[in-house]
Order: structure tokens, then C-alpha cells, then sequence
């Protein structure tokens, strides 16, 4: 199938072809990998949490902007809930700007100290939450778009646990900006699903991650291919930072300390929950420990491939069911403009 441009405001805010976010993945979204969105026609985001250093993450910025070759990139920044001392959030996003980045993937807690200051250098701000409620607050403070993951995502879904196919027809009646769905998204279809409920586009983040452009092992991988959507657990609902990641040895001994003790705390869980752990994970191949991210769109997850050809069949699937959706809706464009059959 030939590539077609598709024009909303999701692409017409960053510059891309496809209304395909691929959003920040801790430790794995490298300069390769963000480039090979870019060139692929969507648009992805380093994570600034997995160069601390301010050199490494310049370098990262720099090296990923010659990949890119004048194509959409940004960074992720991920905030604590809370502000606590030592935090290095203001001098994360004075880098950005210092580097002419022009798009940030916010997380985490609210943004909005920080949005006089990136409005002021023109970065455009996506900022991700886990409910249709914060992203109504998120829109109230000047945001240019949100994105909202559901109950089935990878890594953090929230508290409310309320499921993408909701969020993505209820924030249409909310939203007054652009908004994207994640959580779950590993098809075309979906994609196509969540426009004509009222969303701009999707976020992806599972599904991604067994392109070859991803540096993790391969054994990783294709654990990841050999899964499905039941291989995963949540844990954490104990310290209020639920987590959806692969099931492992590692969420089994959470989950048993946290039924055995329901005064746990985040600083109890620390030695098998460490970031550390998961790295180490991505390193060696060895998934039976860490909290390894993983949502259930592990039912889409089935080879290890370039990046490029994961989205031109998610492209190639979108435009499959959109022409479902004509053939099935026999004059449903006449009858959506008002015309008698």
C-alpha cells in the first residue's frame, strides 16, 4: 500500500504523518529508535529519565537530531507526583529548550509550573495522564494536547482504571483540545476506532518495543512475542502506584508481600521493584525479574521487526477498517452531512 498523509490535528501539531504518538519508554527510547519513528512517519520521545547526566542527555538530543534529519522528535519528561528537594525538573526542561527541542512529553504531576517558560521558547507540550479527569485540568492550563492511557497499558494506568475504549468516546464530550488514547493500542483498527470516537490519535508503547531499532535483548523480545494479553500483572495498588508490567517472578513476590502486609511501603518494596532491577532485565535477557512495562497489547505483539513495518501494517490495518466502516455504513456520509439517502 502506498503512503498517504493523513491530515488532523495531531499530525498538524507535529508535523508528522500518522496520528501515531510512540511515547517514552524508560531506558529504551534511544536517539535509534525515536529517528526510526520519525522516519517511519510518527513521532517519538527520548526519555530524559534514562540519561541523568545533563552531558548524556545533550549528547542523546543532539545525536537523535541528526538521525532524524530534520524530522519530528521530543523529549519525555517525567515528574514526580510530588516536588521534592533535589529535584532537577527546571534544569531538565532549560536543556530542552537550550537544545531548540520543539516537543515535550510531559508525565506525572501536573506541568503547569513549567508552562510560562516552554510557551515562552514555543515547545509544544503533550502531556500524559492517566484519566480523563486530569487531562480536563491538564487542558485548563494551557497544554497543547493531551494523552490519556486506559486500564490495559503498560507501566502506570492510575488509579481509576477506567478502560481506553471509554476514555477515548467519553473525552470527546470534555476535551476542547486535541487528545489522544493509549493503552491497549497494537492495531490499525483502533486507531481508526478511537477517530471516529473524537480522538486525534494513539499513543503506543508495547507494541513498539520489539522493533529491532529497540536495544534490548532479544530473549526480551521474543518473550514478548510469545505472550498475550493475560501475561500481565498489576501490583503496587497497595502504595498507590499501580503498575501493569509482565508477569514475572518479581510481581508474584510483590504481590504476595503486599496481601501478607497491607501497611506496606513503597521503601519495603524498594529491592524488587528497583528501576535498576529492569534495566539489568532489558541487558541480559532476563525477564523473570524487575517490573518490566508491559500492557496488553501483547495480543498484537507477534514478531521482531524494523520499526518502519510495524507501522506500515498498524497503517495498512487502519485503512483496512476504515473501508469496512464505508462498506458496512451504506450512505453513512450522506446521512452524517444531513443528506436523505
Amino acid at each position: 500500500m502506498s503512503q498517504i498523509a493523513f491530515s488532523n490535528a495531531v499530525t498538524e501539531l507535529f508535523g508528522t504523518r500518522l496520528p501515531i504518538v510512540a511515547g517514552g519508554l524508560m531506558w529504551l527510547a534511544d536517539a535509534d529508535y525515536v529517528a526510526a519513528a520519525s522516519r517511519a512517519g510518527i513521532i517519538g520521545f527520548l526519555t530524559a529519565a534514562s540519561f541523568p547526566e545533563p552531558r548524556a542527555l545533550r549528547d542523546e538530543i543532539r545525536r537523535c537530531r541528526d538521525l532524524c534529519e530534520g524530522g519530528p522528535f521530543g523529549v519525555n519528561v517525567s515528574m514526580l507526583p510530588k516536588l521534592v528537594p533535589g529535584e532537577k525538573t527546571r534544569e531538565v526542561f532549560e536543556l530542552i529548550v537550550d537544545e531548540g527541542v520543539r516537543f515535550v512529553e510531559t508525565s506525572g504531576r501536573n506541568p503547569q509550573e513549567f508552562m510560562p517558560f516552554l510557551k515562552q521558547a514555543g515547545v509544544k507540550v503533550l502531556h500524559k495522564v492517566p484519566a480523563v479527569r486530569f487531562a480536563i485540568k491538564a487542558a485548563s492550563i494551557g497544554v497543547d494536547a493531551v494523552a490519556i492511557v486506559g486500564a490495559e497499558c503498560g507501566g502506570h494506568p492510575g488509579l481509576d482504571m477506567v478502560g481506553s475504549f471509554v476514555n477515548a468516546a467519553w473525552a470527546e464530550s470534555q476535551l476542547d483540545i486535541p487528545y489522544l488514547v493509549g493503552g491497549g493500542i497494537g492495531r490499525g483498527s483502533q486507531l481508526a476506532a478511537a477517530l471516529t470516537m473524537g480522538a486525534s490519535g494513539v499513543v503506543v508503547g508495547t507494541r513498539f518495543v520489539v522493533a529491532e531499532e529497540i536495544w534490548a535483548h532479544d530473549d526480551y523480545k521474543y518473550r514478548l512475542v510469545d505472550a498475550g494479553p493475560t501475561d500481565t500483572d498489576l501490583c503496587m495498588q497497595s502504595v498507590r502506584n499501580t503498575v501493569r508490567t509482565l508477569r514475572n517472578e518479581t510481581t508474584a513476590a510483590v504481590k504476595e508481600i503486599e496481601a501478607r502486609n497491607p501497611n506496606v511501603t513503597i521503601q519495603d518494596l524498594m529491592p524488587l521493584v528497583a528501576g535498576k532491577i529492569g534495566r539489568d532485565a532489558y541487558v541480559t535477557g532476563d525477564w523473570s525479574k524487575g517490573l518490566l512495562a508491559a500492557g496488553q497489547s501483547l495480543a498484537f505483539v507477534d514478531r521482531v521487526e524494523p520499526l518502519a513495518d510495524i507501522v506500515r501494517r498498524f497503517e495498512s490495518d487502519m485503512w483496512q477498517a476504515l473501508t469496512r466502516l464505508a462498506n458496512n455504513c451504506s450512505g453513512f456520509v450522506d446521512a452524517a452531512r444531513g443528506v436523505p439517502a
